[in-house]
C-alpha cells in the first residue's frame, strides 16, 4: 500500500486529492497537513468525506511528513513548495506540486510570478498526454489548470507543425480561484455575470508557450481568462491558425494517432461541454474548421480541480509508481 501525504490540506485541491484517493485501491492517506486547522478533523473542513476518513488535521514540518509517506502531495501556494520540497526529495520520498513552483525554468519562474525561486530542481511537467517521462520521476510539477484545457487542444497539431498562431479564450468556474474568498467570487458580482481578467498577461500563459514551445518553437500564443458563474469546470475554445493545405480529415487523423493511447482524452464529434466531465479526469475535445481552412475552432473541456488540479496529479502518482494510469480515476463524470 502506498502511503501518501498531502501538504496544504485544506483547500479545495487537498479536499479532492482526498475524495479521488479514498476508494484508490492502492493508496492510504496517512496525514493531511494544515497549520490553521491542527487537531481538526478533515471532514469537518471537508464534509464530503465523512465516513471516508477519520484523519485530522497536523501541523508537521517536511520531515516529520516524508517519514510517514512514500508520495507527497504538495497543494500549497506559489512560492510555498520551494520551502518544503527539498527535504521530502532527500529523505527519498516523491513528490508531485500543485503549486507553479517547479512549472517553469527558475528564472522565468522569478520573472512570471515576480519571487525570488530559492530551491531550484529538476521536474517533469506532469502533462502525461505529452510527458511519458513522468514514469521515472521523483518530482512532477503538476501542470495550471489553464494550460492543461489549452495545450491538449493544440498540442497533436503543434507537434505536426502546423500551427501559425494560437488564440486560446478559456472560461473557468469560481472554484479556480481557491477556497479564500474573493471579491470577483462574490455571489452578487459573479451571479449571472462573466468577467475577463489579466486580459495579456495571466501567468499560465508561460506554461502554454513553454509546453507548445517544446513541440514547434515558432508557435505564436495568446491566452485571456475568464470566471464563469459555474463552480467547476474550464471550457477553453482554441483559435488555432494553421498552415495552408490543412484539411477537416487530415485534423482528425492527426488528432486520433496522438491521442490513440491517452485513456483520458475522449475525442467527440460534437462542441463539448462542461457538464459532462464534472468530477471527472476527462478531458473532452471537438474541433470545426473554417470554410476557407485557415482557422480550426478546438473546443476542450476539462473539470479544473480534477483533470485541471488534483485528477491530473493521481494520474501521475499512479505512473510514477508502476500502476495504470486510469487506477482510482476511472470514474463517469457527474451529471447533470
Amino acid at each position: 500500500m502506498i502511503r501518501a501525504g498531502i501538504i496544504g490540506a485544506s483547500g479545495y485541491t487537498g479536499g479532492e486529492l482526498m475524495r479521488l484517493l479514498a476508494n484508490h485501491p492502492e493508496v492510504e492517506v496517512v496525514c493531511a497537513t494544515s497549520r490553521r486547522l491542527d487537531g481538526t478533523q478533515v471532514s469537518q473542513n471537508h464534509p464530503h468525506l465523512r465516513s471516508f476518513t477519520n484523519l485530522k488535521f497536523q501541523n508537521l514540518d517536511a520531515g516529520e511528513v516524508a517519514g510517514q509517506c512514500d508520495v507527497v502531495f504538495t497543494a500549497v501556494p506559489h512560492g510555498s513548495a520551494m520551502d518544503v520540497v527539498p527535504q521530502l526529495l532527500e529523505s527519498g520520498t516523491k513528490v508531485i506540486d500543485l503549486s507553479a513552483d517547479y512549472r517553469l525554468p527558475y528564472d522565468v519562474f522569478e520573472q512570471v510570478y515576480g519571487l525570488e525561486h530559492k530551491a531550484p530542481r529538476d521536474a517533469v511537467f506532469g502533462l502525461v498526454e505529452l510527458h511519458p517521462e513522468v514514469c521515472d520521476a521523483s518530482l512532477v510539477a503538476n501542470p495550471g489548470c489553464y494550460p492543461t484545457g489549452a495545450t491538449l487542444a493544440a498540442a497533436p497539431l503543434a507537434a505536426e507543425g502546423l500551427i501559425e498562431q494560437a488564440i486560446f479564450d478559456s472560461k473557468s468556474g469560481i472554484s479556480g480561484a481557491g477556497v479564500e474568498p474573493s471579491q470577483a467570487s462574490h455571489y452578487p458580482n459573479m451571479a449571472e455575470n462573466i468577467q475577463a481578467y489579466k486580459l495579456t498577461t495571466h501567468r499560465h500563459g508561460a506554461e502554454m508557450r513553454q509546453e507548445l514551445g517544446r513541440l514547434d518553437g515558432n508557435i505564436k500564443v495568446s491566452f485571456t481568462p475568464h470566471v464563469i458563474p459555474s463552480v467547476r469546470g474550464i471550457l477553453t475554445t482554441a483559435h488555432l491558425f494553421l498552415k495552408a493545405g490543412t484539411d477537416h480529415s487530415q485534423v482528425a487523423d492527426i488528432y486520433q494517432r496522438f491521442y490513440k493511447d491517452n485513456p483520458f482524452i475522449r475525442l467527440l464529434d460534437s462542441i463539448p461541454m462542461l457538464g459532462p466531465v464534472r468530477g471527472s479526469n476527462f478531458c473532452d475535445i471537438g474541433f470545426e474548421m473554417d470554410a476557407d481552412g485557415h482557422r480550426l475552432v478546438v473546443v476542450s473541456a476539462i473539470d479544473n480541480l480534477v483533470k485541471g488540479a488534483s485528477g491530473q496529479a493521481v494520474q501521475n502518482m499512479n505512473l510514477m509508481f508502476g500502476l495504470d494510469e486510469t487506477m482510482g480515476l476511472w470514474n463517469p463524470a457527474v451529471f447533470p
